[in-house]
């Protein structure tokens, strides 16, 4: 299948916003594609090639991009530069260069699919000495083939910038239209094809082997999906609740549980192989060689699916730390045994998914609970089950409650005692309380270089929400406030790296870092492209789990705008 197909796409879904149109236009494509094109056409259209939960990471910066540009198109860095500074987007940028190509090119082979999948898949796999210049090498080589439009769109692929606003839901759904769907086909029996899509997703996360079992065993095939050790499923959400009471009330007695303030772990265990895995999916078992030990020794069954939260802790005091401090441990890919002694980490155990064979989901919740404890062995202070009370006593929660905050943790999960375990948010069962007013999730989308002690540092950050309906990200916020210098050091660090241009002191930033924010208030405002305004945003925490389409809605923050009494 050639790419410029692909490209043409790209192009309609960019100019459009409605959800519907952007399904309809995908289904078109995925019921066109060859069968041995269409788990590539699938991750590509919302900008992949890797799962997500993949190791592999294609890593290329801003200015790498940019030598590769002028080697493709003759044009000098500094005028690749000054075109980058007018336009804002280098997939543009790269347009418009090939459009002025100084190089003529005699002969040029046309763009597969094929061949852009396996080349950007490449560029994650080369290491070692020579590396940066064997991955410009091999994008310059891309770009050389490529006509304007197919460029644009390369290089936004490899700088995960697409901006065509489609999301997993999109994907699911025109799957679903594509495959499944048959004309007369009732409401009802349209609902049981999306569910059985989304029931694949929660398995697998990766919606390239979706397409090609959903194009090639039906429905079917969709609802006999098994776990596959070594490959993360999605994972259940709490919902927030705004008192014990209320949820004592409902449902009488229930599971009142620490909500550690840590890093969710999900544990796959298959013999002596552990993989740990985040929230977000991501493959952190290297970082984390400690807690492979402990899993080895505390985890009496041959296969199984556990969760837990891991918290870093003081080896001095022997007291939890912030997660700030272990989310060093994440990310790390060099001095592991180093970080290992100056942040260990203990786990806390909460749920068992799936054992020996078995997935567990449709038991309740007191009966997963039992079957945890059953087949751990714990060791003290390293490896145990999460602190839990089941009672339907006020009194006897909120003194809990207290405890865990007396602790240093976030607050508690009331979970309700018969629920199932049900993939994803706002669905019921977990509870989360919390002490502080509401936070919002959200991405930094510029910064601006700070002026005396703080000029080596980008120390303001624009905050953006999420536009549901197109994915862009709409500013609603200026934060300086909260950081320590040890934060606003590793913010500069990290941020440098997904600077895309810069006007004096300002620099407008790759969104990819969510943080967790309070401010004291909401207000209208003209001045941001959200028309709303935290009043002195501060930083809570860096979100190392989450993506930015995980951040939170233009929608929510609106809510959270009324709920203040200011709708007017």
């Amino acid at each position: 299948m050639e790419y410029s197909i692909l490209a043409d796409v790209y192009e309609k879904l960019e100019s459009i916003s409605s959800k519907l149109e952007k399904t309809h236009i995908l289904a078109d494509l995925f019921s066109k594609t060859p069968s041995e094109d269409l788990p590539k056409v699938a991750l590509l259209a919302v900008g992949r090639v890797f799962p997500v939960y993949s190791e592999y990471e294609l890593g290329i910066a801003t200015q790498m991009m940019m030598k590769a540009i002028s080697k493709a198109t003759g044009f000098s860095l500094n005028d690749v530069e000054k075109k980058f500074k007018k336009t804002g987007d280098l997939g543009l940028t790269t347009e418009d260069c090939i459009k002025s190509r100084k190089q003529v090119i005699l002969f040029k082979k046309k763009l597969t699919v094929n061949t852009v999948f396996e080349n950007l898949q490449k560029l994650a796999y080369i290491t070692g000495v020579g590396s940066q210049d064997r991955k410009l090498n091999l994008i310059a080589e891309l770009l050389v083939s490529a006509k304007p439009k197919e460029a644009r769109y390369v290089v936004r692929t490899i700088l995960q910038e697409l901006r065509v606003g489609v999301a997993e839901g999109i994907i699911r759904d025109a799957i679903v239209e594509a495959f499944l769907y048959k004309e007369g086909m009732s409401k009802e029996e349209k609902n049981e094809m999306a569910a059985a899509v989304e029931y694949a997703w929660n398995i697998l996360s990766d919606f390239g082997e979706i397409a090609k079992i959903a194009k090639e065993r039906g429905v079917e095939g969709l609802r006999k999906v098994q776990i596959q050790l070594g490959k993360p499923i999605q994972v259940m959400l709490g919902e927030k609740a705004e008192s014990i009471e209320e949820i004592i009330k409902e449902f009488g007695k229930v599971a009142v549980e620490y909500k550690y303030d840590g890093m969710r772990a999900q544990i796959q265990k298959k013999g002596d192989k552990i993989w740990i895995y985040t929230r977000r999916l991501e493959d952190v078992t290297k970082q984390f060689a400690d807690l492979v030990e402990f899993c080895k020794k505390g985890i009496k069954a041959k296969e199984c699916i556990v969760e837990g939260e891991v918290l870093g802790i003081n080896p001095e005091t022997g007291f939890p730390l912030p997660f700030q401090m272990l989310s060093q441990r994440i990310h790390r890919k060099y001095d592991i045994q180093k970080m290992i002694k100056e942040i260990p980490v203990q786990i806390h155990l909460f749920d068992v998914l799936y054992l020996e064979g078995k997935p567990l989901f449709d038991k309740p919740f007191k009966e997963r609970r039992r079957i945890l404890e059953s087949i751990i062995k714990p060791i003290p202070k390293k490896f145990e089950p999460a602190k839990q009370l089941i009672t339907d006593d006020l009194k006897e929660a909120e003194t809990f409650y207290q405890e865990a905050l007396n602790a240093k943790q976030e607050g508690v999960f009331l979970k309700v005692l018969d629920s199932s375990y049900v993939f994803g948010r706002h669905v019921g069962g977990w509870y989360k309380i919390k002490p502080i007013m509401e936070t919002l999730d959200l991405v930094i989308v510029g910064a601006t270089w700070g002026v005396g002690s703080r000029a080596k540092w980008l120390s303001s950050y624009v905050l953006a929400c999420r536009d549901s309906n197109t994915g862009k990200f709409l500013p609603c916020g200026m934060m300086g406030t909260g950081l320590t210098e040890e934060q606003f050091q590793l913010m500069t660090d990290t941020l440098k790296e997904l600077i895309i241009d810069e006007k004096g002191r300002e620099a407008r930033i790759r969104p990819k870092i969510v943080v967790e924010v309070a401010y004291q208030e909401i207000q209208k405002s003209p001045n941001y492209e959200s028309g709303l305004a935290l009043r002195f945003p501060r930083l809570i925490r860096i979100r190392e789990d989450k993506g930015p389409e995980e951040a939170d809605t233009i929608e929510r923050v609106y809510e959270l705008f009324k709920s203040q009494g200011r709708a007017g």
